[in-house]
Formats: structure tokens, C-alpha cells, sequence
């Protein structure tokens, strides 16, 4: 591994937990304007001092996203369909020199397995990873499964081995509460998992808390983050639980405090 690959990895990791808070607010790119993203400078700017890195597309980057921030960017660099068509028709958006000229420490895109684009989306992250590694940029395979396909250890584990197969040095996919130690050891590179669609605080906490019990290095939450009733509390309580090891009952207690102190600044004001 060349030092600038290392370099970027290690920008990405909290060098004292080893762990990652990634934030996604890539959602955009398929959904619109989804709650929470109407305004995305509004949701990023608060939220920016408290993630290891953002990832975002390149279209938000430049319009909304300060170029002072010391936070790492990583980069979104799939897409094509919305919402309204078929999500696993994807192809690659975003070129390798776009990323370097946005000083991003890594890409990421979607592969899709068990659905009908399968084959291309996993070659799309095949000719993702043979143009990174030429200028040692990290890739995050993100995994998705067939819509008919339960979100368990069989089939999460076969879209995360298999996204390490074709070369991803990080993979994302979802948490599943049976056997996701099994989905960690049958994947040779790190895992981070999804936060995937709005849950009440707690849980999402007990998710992030069992993940990394578990064996993940990280989370890149999203919605369970900017739709949350606080999000810069719900982000802090997510960071006590990945790089300080709080219990779930601490980290929501934590998060508790943080947002009745807002409201207590809030009426101070």
C-alpha cells in the first residue's frame, strides 16, 4: 500500500479508537430534496466538527460545503436513476481527477447484488478500484441486496465478501442482529454499517453499540443523524459509543443531556 493510500486511510480513522464516524448525505442523488436535506449547508455546516469524514456528492460538496472544513471528504461517484426507476441502474458519475481536484480521501458507489443491474454495478466498482489504486484513493463499496433477499447474515455476507473480492478497501452495509459477527470475519477488509431509515434515537444508538460489539469499525449514519430531534446530540452520542465505548443506556443518557441543554440555551437567548 503506497503512503498516500495509507495517508488517506488513516485521515478517515480516529488514530485513537481506530474507529470511523462517517456522515452520509448523499441521499439527495436519488430521493431530491428528503427530510432533513432540503437545505444541505444548513444541515452539513452544524454537524461537520463532529464526523471523521462527510460523504457527499460533488455537487453539494462545491455549492455547500465550507472549503475551509478540516473534516475529509468522501466522495459519492455512482448514480443515474431516481427514486422513481430502478435504483440498481447505476453506472459511474464522477471521475477520478474530479476527486483529486476535491481533495477527497476516498470514493465511494453502490453495488447492487441479487438485483437486475448486478453484474455492472459489481464491474463498475471493478473499474473503480483499478483507476484508485493508480492514485492510492480508498474505495467504500456500499452494499445493497435484492429486494426479495432478506437483510441477514447469508446474503449481507455474500455482497460484503464479494465486494472485497473485486478490491474495496472499506465496505458499508447493514447491521443485522443475528450472525453479523459471521458477516465481519467472511469479510477481509473493514466494515462500516448503515444507518439506514429513521429509528428513535435509542435504537439507533443500540444498533451503532452492537456493530461494534460485533465487529464493525464504524458507522456512516445518515437520517438516523440530520432527521433526528438534535442532531449535533444524536452525532456526539454516536461518537461515545463508537471511540469511547459508552453502553448504550450512557450514550442515550448523553444525548438526553445535550439536547435539554440546548433547550435550555435556546430559552436563555
Amino acid at each position: 500500500m503506497d503512503w498516500g493510500m495509507k495517508n488517506r486511510l488513516a485521515r478517515i480513522f480516529n488514530q485513537k479508537s481506530q474507529r470511523t464516524v462517517m456522515l452520509a448525505v448523499d441521499h439527495g442523488y436519488f430521493q431530491g430534496p428528503t427530510t432533513g436535506l432540503k437545505r444541505p449547508r444548513e444541515t452539513v455546516t452544524p454537524l461537520l466538527p463532529y464526523c471523521d469524514s462527510l460523504f457527499v456528492t460533488r455537487g453539494v460538496l462545491r455549492n455547500c460545503v465550507n472549503p475551509s472544513t478540516n473534516t475529509p471528504i468522501f466522495l459519492r461517484v455512482s448514480g443515474g436513476p431516481s427514486v422513481l426507476g430502478e435504483l440498481s441502474n447505476e453506472d459511474l458519475t464522477t471521475s477520478m481527477k474530479e476527486a483529486l481536484k476535491l481533495n477527497a480521501v476516498g470514493v465511494g458507489l453502490s453495488i447492487f447484488v441479487g438485483e437486475k443491474n448486478e453484474d455492472r454495478t459489481i464491474s463498475n466498482l471493478g473499474k473503480l478500484v483499478n483507476e484508485a489504486e493508480e492514485y492510492g484513493m480508498p474505495v467504500l463499496a456500499i452494499t445493497a441486496v435484492g429486494k426479495d433477499m432478506a437483510r441477514d447474515a447469508r446474503y449481507l455476507g455474500l455482497a460484503c465478501r464479494i465486494a472485497a473480492e473485486i478490491g474495496a478497501h472499506m465496505v458499508k452495509t447493514y447491521y443485522c442482529s443475528e450472525d453479523f459477527e459471521k458477516v465481519v470475519e467472511g469479510c477481509p477488509v473493514p466494515i462500516v454499517i448503515a444507518g439506514g431509515k429513521k429509528m428513535p434515537e435509542k435504537e439507533a444508538l443500540e444498533m451503532s453499540y452492537n456493530a461494534i460489539s460485533k465487529g464493525a469499525v464504524g458507522v456512516d449514519m445518515g437520517r438516523n443523524i440530520f432527521q433526528s430531534e438534535n442532531p449535533v446530540a444524536m452525532i456526539k452520542s454516536v461518537r461515545a459509543v463508537v471511540h469511547e465505548n459508552y453502553s448504550v443506556d450512557e450514550a442515550f443518557e448523553l444525548f438526553n443531556k445535550l439536547k435539554s441543554e440546548r433547550v435550555v440555551s435556546s430559552v436563555v437567548e
